[in-house]
């Protein structure tokens, strides 16, 4: 699963299923149901972090095979395996502004629907008008923005047991020069303020109410802080990133290490933003 992750850490899966249409993810899904096998469902991999063992089960990618984007008046329909920065780009192409914020995030649609991924003050719940889902019955269905009840970083998708398949997104007219712009100026300070040399899943700590992750491990002296091959970031302190080597026990390891010491100093608890899956 290393291949698959953008922390680049993560033993195998027993199976990896990639399909390439709605119709080809639920016959899948009927298939390792009825054969009981465990599935988990990846996106680009960008939020996860996979045990060092492995995942015992299949793992469904919607990625690349179910990346198509369309284009109607303003709004986009676009798969769930469509990058987010392909999606964004399609939009400043046809002139709609709304998703800029979107364009340095490294996730799948998917994946960043069924998290409310956000970023400078915007999120997903800012653009969603409609999905298309996977049903626990394996049903196709299409519901509206309301039914996912998105808040800070959460969806009512994995509770509901829905898989998205495509989303749409209602945005509106703009001038595609201040679009780019402000995509750019986006980028500079992504570019000044992450780590992106290094492979890591973003932000590892959710924002805690009234805090700012980041400072509170900074503040902690936790800044530049190894377990083995993983780091606390030296740009950004709500990093935890891969310099090399690093082993997913390392990285939970400091990601432990930094909520004791942000508790003991603080008390404030630190919650994971990012997923930890399979067998440690």
């Amino acid at each position: 699963m290393r291949g698959h992750t953008t922390f680049h850490t993560g033993g195998p899966a027993d199976l990896f299923v990639i399909p390439g249409s709605p119709e080809e993810v639920q016959a899948s899904l009927a298939i390792l149901r009825e054969h009981k096998i465990p599935v988990l469902v990846l996106g680009n991999g960008s939020n996860l972090l996979v045990g060092d063992r492995g995942i015992h089960g299949a793992v469904l990618h919607i990625g690349s095979r179910m990346s198509e984007i369309a284009v109607e008046g303003e709004c986009i329909i676009a798969q769930g395996g469509a990058l987010l920065s392909a999606v964004s780009a399609k939009a400043a192409e046809h002139s709609l502004a709304g998703l800029e914020f979107a364009s340095g995030i490294p996730g799948s649609l998917g994946g960043a629907v069924t998290m409310n991924a956000g970023a400078y003050g915007n999120e997903m719940k800012d653009v969603l008008e409609s999905a298309i889902v996977l049903t626990k019955e394996l049903e196709i269905q299409t519901i509206s923005a309301q039914v996912l009840a998105l808040s800070y970083r959460h969806s009512s998708l994995p509770e509901k047991g829905y898989i998205l398949l495509s989303a749409r997104l209602k945005l509106k007219k703009g001038e595609a020069e201040s679009i780019r712009e402000k995509m750019r100026t986006l980028g500079e300070q992504r570019r000044e303020k992450q780590p992106l040399q290094y492979p890591s899943a973003g932000s590892t700590f959710k924002r805690p109410e009234g805090y700012f992750a980041g400072k509170l491990i900074q503040d902690a002296g936790l800044k530049g802080k190894t377990i083995g091959g993983a780091q606390v970031s030296e740009k950004h302190a709500g990093f935890i990133v891969n310099t090399g080597d690093a082993t997913t026990r390392d990285i939970l390891d400091l990601i432990t290490f930094c909520q004791k010491a942000v508790y003991n100093q603080f008390g404030v608890s630190l919650e994971t933003e990012v997923k930890i899956v399979g067998e440690l």
